[in-house]
């Protein structure tokens, strides 16, 4: 009776334990990156045509800020914990959406949709 026992409580155990390692193995432990620098994340999709917009507007205006802002793109529409995560965090509904952030991590402006040039670089020159 108590090796039954033992061997049902090993069939329900072993399986239990496996599944909790590997839960826990899978757990993202990436952060937007907090370098003392300002950021800006650019939430964006392959499939959205303001998007592509966005991303000429940033191959123009980012290069001359190189160094100075940390700039993290994030593609919704691949599946994994940190981009879920982030996209839970600055509440993304709407893609692109652009999230400025301060040397501190503050957030301090936040851009939905299509902007021009000019108006992205201001918001990129007041950023410290």
């Amino acid at each position: 009776m108590k090796k039954n026992a033992i061997i049902i409580t090993l069939i329900f155990a072993i399986p239990l334990f496996a599944y909790m390692l590997l839960t826990t193995a899978n757990k993202s432990t990436a952060q937007v990156a907090q370098s003392g620098k300002p950021q800006v994340i650019k939430f964006t999709s392959s499939m959205c045509l303001d998007c592509q917009t966005m991303n000429k507007v940033f191959k123009e205006i980012f290069p001359k800020y190189e160094g100075q802002i940390v700039l993290t793109e994030i593609q919704v529409q691949d599946k994994n914990s940190f981009n879920d995560e982030q996209i839970k965090k600055y509440n993304i509904t709407l893609v692109p959406t652009v999230i400025l952030l301060n040397s501190k991590g503050q957030q301090v402006k936040r851009i939905e949709g299509a902007v021009s040039e000019e108006e992205m670089d201001e918001c990129l020159k007041g950023l410290e």
